[in-house]
């Protein structure tokens, strides 16, 4: 048994998916995929299941329709989990996750708990981003910062990596968010149960091919879910307040660390 599941979920990622898949494989030992494909129309999940089927490392799980990224996930833990995985790590499937980079974030598993891929501190970087969406990206880890009361500089990122105990931790039967807000639901979730969370500096690279599927309306989920979110923890020590009749405590930001830049490491 691997212990490290690699999880890529797909719709529609024809043209990317057999290169992320060699990629990861030859970018660390003892790792194995799970593809979770959404009933992709290009024919992403038959190619899925050749690469299963040439790749001894690669599974597939294929999801009926398209169901939101964190259904995916979801997904994708509960089959990691079952099979007793110890890390399991989100990845995209377009290219923009560097997984010559995961031997990076894996390292820092062994004293920690959720390994964040960073774009936002020191040492991270995007690539091929304009700077109106760099700025929208800032605006809306800021934001999140200020509503939530969390000290991390990218609560939207996607690179990930979960040690399976913490995934135990916290309640994925009752995660709700299915966009990209999900990762900031799993995020908060972590850092409220006092969880050891880390970020690591990550090269963020645009995609090449397919289209990205952030809209509109997964701007105003995130939004609207996480302006509820922090006005329920502010009600909940306002409620805190009155029972005991102490001062109002300010807002105070859930603690992680923030590891120094680092240098990835080339391919096996």
């Amino acid at each position: 048994m691997h212990k490290t599941l690699v999880i890529i979920p797909t719709f529609n990622e024809v043209e990317n998916l057999e290169p992320m898949v060699d990629r990861v494989l030859a970018a660390t030992d003892d790792v194995d995929l799970l593809v979770v494909d959404d009933a992709s129309p290009d024919g992403t999940g038959q190619l899925a299941d050749r690469l299963s089927a040439q790749h001894p490392e690669v599974n597939v799980l294929h999801r009926a329709e398209k169901n939101g990224l964190g259904g995916a996930y979801l997904s994708g833990f509960a089959w990691g989990l079952e099979r007793g995985y110890h890390a399991l790590v989100e990845m995209d499937a377009d290219g923009s996750h560097l997984p010559e980079q995961l031997p990076l974030l894996l390292e820092q598993l062994a004293d920690h708990d959720l390994v964040l891929g960073s774009r936002w501190v020191p040492g991270g970087s995007v690539v091929n981003w304009s700077r109106r969406r760099q700025l929208l990206s800032r605006a809306g880890n800021r934001y999140a910062r200020l509503a939530l009361g969390i000290d991390v500089r990218d609560a939207t990122g996607g690179y990930r990596v979960f040690s399976a105990e913490a995934l135990r931790r916290v309640d994925l039967e009752h995660v709700a968010s299915q966009g990209y807000c999900f990762q900031i639901d799993l995020l908060w979730r972590a850092l409220e149960r006092e969880l050891r969370v880390v970020e690591v500096p990550i090269t963020f690279v645009e995609r090449v091919h397919g289209e990205s599927k952030m809209n509109g309306s997964i701007v105003s989920e995130s939004l609207l879910l996480v302006t509820w979110w922090g006005m329920r923890r502010r009600l909940a020590e306002i409620r805190t307040l009155l029972r005991h009749g102490r001062r109002l405590p300010s807002v105070r930001a859930l603690s992680h660390r923030t590891l120094p830049p680092l240098q990835s490491r080339p391919g096996r």
